[in-house]
């Protein structure tokens, strides 16, 4: 590691696609501020894996959905190291909602949904937008889904969140071109604690075997393919922004809507 090593800030790093992408991050030596809200033994976990990888890492606790927590997390990297280069918006929150159960979600719902998934990723996008500036260039990752494509999922009001944070994307990418490369990632079904916290063990097991049979690879999404791909719009890419990567398998080659249609 160099005094010229490069700092990651990533957003819900204790657990799943968070975790998977510090660690990827440590293997190649890059800085990386470890964010939590709640889970801070395992982002206490996480941060100490990465130095056991040979890098340096912190963790900071912050809720996204405050914009001075952004600021704050924003000001502990360049504090602790000077400069951000890169940036994984990945906290997120859903809520379990039948698609057809119009009354199962409230207008609150909706609200506290989008303050994480797009509000959050927006602030955190502008707390670090000047360190990237100072530094010459920069690129943020935005984990987002595949049910931002093709509704369904979790229910309607993550699949609406994740469809804005798409839009959000794009919008970035215009808006802060030519220092900041913005892309977003939409991963199937996950393997994830995160995933598996909000099913029945049954529903989980049909799920992942519906998934697997509808995708031409037959697997699901791990969290490593997805902080593989985060890595890479980190690190190269140089001349790719405003990219929508969907990472799924192969089921989109197919029916996207039938694989992934709300649970009545």
């Amino acid at each position: 590691m160099t005094q010229e090593s490069k700092v990651a800030v990533v957003t819900g790093a204790g657990t799943g696609i968070g975790r998977a992408t510090c660690l990827r991050l440590a293997e190649r030596g890059w800085r990386i501020v470890v964010n939590y809200n709640r889970s801070e033994a395992e982002a206490k976990d996480t941060a100490a894996e990465c130095e056991r990888l040979g890098t340096e890492a912190i963790t900071h606790q912050a809720n996204v959905a405050e914009d001075s927590d952004c600021r704050g997390l924003a000001e502990a990297a360049v504090a602790r190291w000077g400069r951000i280069d890169g940036l994984v918006n990945n906290a997120g929150i859903t809520k379990v909602a039948a698609g057809h159960d119009l009354d199962a979600l409230s207008a609150d719902d909706f609200h506290d949904i989008y303050a994480i998934n797009v509000v959050g990723a927006y602030q955190m996008t502008r707390a670090v937008a000047p360190a990237m500036k100072r530094g010459g260039k920069g690129s943020i990752v935005n984990v987002s889904s595949i049910v931002g494509l093709v509704g369904g999922g979790s229910s309607t009001a993550y699949a609406a969140s994740k469809g804005a944070l798409n839009t959000l994307t794009l919008a970035l990418a215009r808006g802060l071109a030519p220092e900041i490369r913005v892309n977003a990632l939409c991963p199937s079904f996950v393997e994830t604690r995160w995933v598996t916290g909000k099913m029945s063990a049954e529903a989980y097991t049909n799920a992942k075997a519906a998934v697997e049979e509808a995708a031409p690879l037959r697997r699901i999404c791990m969290p490593e393919d997805v902080a593989e791909a985060a890595v890479w719009f980190l690190e190269g890419g140089e001349l790719i922004t405003g990219e929508i990567l969907v990472i799924d398998g192969g089921i989109h080659l197919f029916s996207l809507g039938a694989a992934y249609k709300p649970a009545r």
